[in-house]
C-alpha cells in the first residue's frame, strides 16, 4: 500500500524503515516493562507491514496507565512475555545493516527495548536509530506548532491515524509525520539518510564555539547558572554532577529551541556548589522565585498559583485567590491548583454535595431584606441564608463541614461524593459520571496537596537522614544540610547543624518558609527517609495523612480501572480520554 505524502530522498528506495512505538507500565526501563510493541516497515514510501502485540508485563498496570491506554490486566494476562516477543519483532524489523529504525521520543522506546534485551540474556541489535521529536525540534519553529508532542504533529503534517496512546497507530502516526518532516528537509540540505543522520545529530555553531565554558566546572552537586553579556541570569540549573549536566548542554543531543537560543547568547556559567543534592534542588527552587530567569519557565511565579478557600464572614463562601498570604487555617484552604480551571473544577464537587452559598453578595440584616432567593434555593441546592432562611448556627454547622473538607478530613461528604459517582455510573449516565470524577480529581489534587504542606510547615523541627544526606528542616524550610561519608562523624555533624542552621520564626502565615513549592519538595524527600533522629512535635506529631483526599485520590484510580477490565463505565472513561 503506497503512502501518499510528498517523499524526498531521504531515505532511499532501498533502505527499510522500522517505524516503532511501546506502551508501557511507567516512565523506567529498569523498574517498568513493556505492555503493547506496535511497528510499521515502510520502504520507499510503500508499506511492507504491519507488528502488533500485547505483551504481559508480569506486573500490575497501574489505574492511571490503564485508563491513559485502555490495556488493563485482563487484556494482557493471556498475552506472550517479552521474551518470547522479541524474536519474532527483531525478525520482522530485520538486519542492523539494511534497517533504520525511526521512534518520536526514540531513547524512551529504544531505552525499554534495549533493557528488554539484556533481561533475556540477549545482545541487542546496533540498529541506527532516528528520532522524530528531535527531528522536529530542529525543522518546526514555535509559530507553526506549539509543541512536538506527536498528539501535535500529527494533525498538524494531516496524519491518517491520530495517536491514542496504543502502540500500533502511534507508530502509523510517527509513520506520516516522519514523512512530513522529510518533506521539510531539502531547505536545510538534507537529501540522503546521511545527511539526516548528520542534521539530527549536528551542533549548533554555538554549541561548537562556547564548549570553553566548560573548562574547570566542579564534579559535585550544586547550581548552574548562564548568565549574559550585562551578567543577566538567563536560565538556572540544578544537578547532582554539575560538569557532566552542563556539557550535556553542548552536545547533539540537545536539540530544544528555546536552550539552543540560550546558549548562543550566553557569555558565562556560574556555578554554586553544594553539600547536598537535596540543598542544591532547594537552592535552585529559591533562585528562580527570586531572580525569575527568562528562560526558566517552571517556580518563577508562585504568588500567581491559585488557591481556594472559605471566606472570612458571617456566612462564608468558597473563593479562589491568587498567592497563600492571605489564606488562614481558621477559615479553611486547600491547593495550590494548577489554574483556575481546576480550582472551579474542586469548588463545583464540592457544591455537588454541600449546600454552601455560591453567590457573591456580602450578607448583611439589612441585605437579607431586600434579597430574593436565586434557583438554587428552588433546587434545595442552597437554604437561602441571604433573606435569612438559614439560621447563622445552622449554616456554621456546613461550613464546619466544608472546612473539614478543605483540609483533607474523611467527612460524610467525602463518602457522599464517591456514592453520588458511582450511582451515575449504575444508571449508565457515562458521561455525568465522567464529568463528576474529573472535578473530584481537581478536587482530591489541590486539597491532597494542602494536606503534605500542612504536615511539614507545622513541624517546628526534624533533623533525618535520607541515604547519605542529613537535612535540617524547620517549618517546612531547609535550613541547613550536610553529607555523613561515615558513621563515625553522625554525631559530630548533628551538632554542627543544629548550631549553624536557619532560624525560621513561626508566623501566622500558612507556609513559615514563604514557599510552598520548597515545602513540597521536602515532602517528597521525606518519603525516602532513611531515619528521624530528632524531631519537635510541640505542635503535633509528624504524621502523613492516609484519609481524606490522599485516599480519594487512590479510591479514583481503583474505580477507574477494575481487575476485569470489563466495567463498561471504565470503558467509556477510557474511550473519552483518548479522544480527547
Amino acid at each position: 500500500m503506497a503512502i501518499s505524502r510528498r517523499c524526498r530522498r531521504v531515505p532511499s528506495p532501498h533502505e527499510i524503515i522500522v517505524v516503532v512505538d511501546l506502551e508501557t507500565t511507567g516512565g523506567s526501563p529498569e523498574d517498568c516493562a513493556i505492555t503493547e510493541i506496535g511497528a510499521v516497515k515502510i520502504r520507499g514510501g510503500e508499506i511492507l507491514g504491519e507488528f502488533q502485540t500485547l505483551i504481559n508485563p508480569g506486573t500490575g498496570i497501574p489505574p492511571f496507565i490503564a485508563v491513559l491506554t485502555g490495556i488493563t490486566d485482563a487484556m494482557v494476562s493471556e498475552a506472550p512475555r517479552v521474551e518470547h516477543v522479541l524474536p519474532t519483532f527483531l525478525e520482522f524489523c530485520g538486519s542492523p545493516e539494511t534497517t533504520i529504525l525511526v521512534a518520536h521520543n526514540a531513547p524512551f522506546d529504544i531505552s525499554f527495548l534495549r533493557a528488554s534485551m539484556i533481561r533475556s540474556a540477549r545482545p541487542w541489535p546496533k540498529y541506527r536509530v532516528l528520532d522524530t521529536a528531535k527531528i522536529a525540534r530542529r525543522v518546526l519553529t514555535r509559530d507553526e506548532v506549539p509543541n512536538n508532542k506527536l498528539s501535535t504533529l500529527a494533525p498538524y503534517f494531516g496524519a491518517d491515524s491520530q495517536p491514542n496512546h496504543r502502540a500500533l497507530d502511534d507508530a502509523k502516526a510517527t509513520v506520516d509525520v516522519f514523512h512530513g518532516l522529510i518533506g521539510r528537509l531539502g531547505s536545510f540540505g538534507v537529501n540522503t539518510v546521511e545527511d539526516l543522520f548528520d542534521f539530527s545529530h549536528r551542533l549548533t555553531p554555538a554549541q561548537q564555539s562556547k564548549r570553553h565554558l566548560l573548562e574547570g566546572l566542579p564534579k559535585g552537586p550544586g547550581l548552574y547558572i548562564f548568565k549574559g553579556r550585562d551578567g543577566e541570569a538567563l536560565y538556572v540549573g540544578v544537578s547532582k554532577n554539575i560538569a557532566s549536566r552542563v556539557r550535556s548542554y553542548f552536545s547533539s543531543n540537545e536539540a530544544r529551541s528555546r536552550v539552543l537560543e540560550m546558549i548562543a547568547i550566553a557569555e558565562t556559567i556560574e556555578t554554586i556548589p553544594c553539600p547536598t543534592v537535596t540543598e542544591a534542588e532547594i537552592r535552585e527552587i529559591r533562585m528562580i522565585n527570586s531572580i525569575k530567569p527568562r528562560y526558566n519557565r517552571r517556580s518563577k511565579f508562585p504568588e500567581k498559583k491559585i488557591w481556594l478557600r472559605l471566606t472570612d464572614e458571617t456566612f462564608p463562601r468558597l473563593s479562589t485567590v491568587r498567592g497563600f498570604a492571605d489564606l488562614s487555617d481558621d477559615e479553611g484552604w486547600a491547593g495550590p491548583f494548577s489554574g483556575v480551571e481546576e480550582a472551579d473544577a474542586a469548588r463545583s464537587a464540592i457544591y455537588e454535595v454541600s449546600k454552601i452559598r455560591q453567590c457573591t453578595i456580602k450578607i448583611t440584616s439589612r441585605s437579607m431584606k431586600l434579597a430574593s432567593p436565586c434557583a438554587l434555593f428552588e433546587m434545595k441546592r442552597c437554604d437561602a441564608p441571604c433573606i435569612g432562611a438559614q439560621s447563622e448556627d445552622s449554616y456554621q454547622s456546613l461550613t464546619q463541614s466544608v472546612h473539614q473538607l478543605l483540609h483533607g478530613a474523611s467527612t460524610p461528604l467525602e463518602e457522599e461524593l464517591m456514592k453520588k459517582m458511582k450511582e451515575l455510573a449504575s444508571e449508565e449516565r457515562f458521561e455525568d459520571a465522567l464529568a463528576l470524577r474529573n472535578r473530584l480529581s481537581s478536587f482530591a489534587r489541590g486539597v491532597s496537596r494542602g494536606q503534605r504542606i500542612r504536615a511539614i510547615t507545622r513541624i517546628p523541627e526534624i533533623l533525618v537522614r535520607v541515604e547519605d544526606e542529613l537535612l535540617l528542616i524547620r517549618y517546612g524550610r531547609l535550613a541547613s544540610s550536610a553529607q555523613v561519608p561515615r558513621v563515625e562523624l553522625l554525631e559530630e555533624t548533628i551538632s554542627s547543624l543544629l548550631l549553624s542552621g536557619e532560624r525560621i520564626e513561626d508566623d501566622e502565615s500558612i507556609i513559615p518558609a514563604k514557599n510552598y513549592e520548597e515545602s513540597e519538595k521536602l515532602v517528597r524527600v521525606l518519603e525516602k527517609v532513611s531515619e528521624v533522629l530528632i524531631i519537635d512535635e510541640s505542635r503535633g506529631p509528624w504524621s502523613m495523612p492516609t484519609r481524606g483526599a490522599t485516599s480519594i485520590r487512590h479510591r479514583l484510580l481503583e474505580n477507574s480501572s477494575d481487575a476485569s477490565g470489563q466495567s463498561e463505565w471504565v470503558d467509556r472513561m477510557s474511550d473519552n480520554r483518548i479522544r480527547s
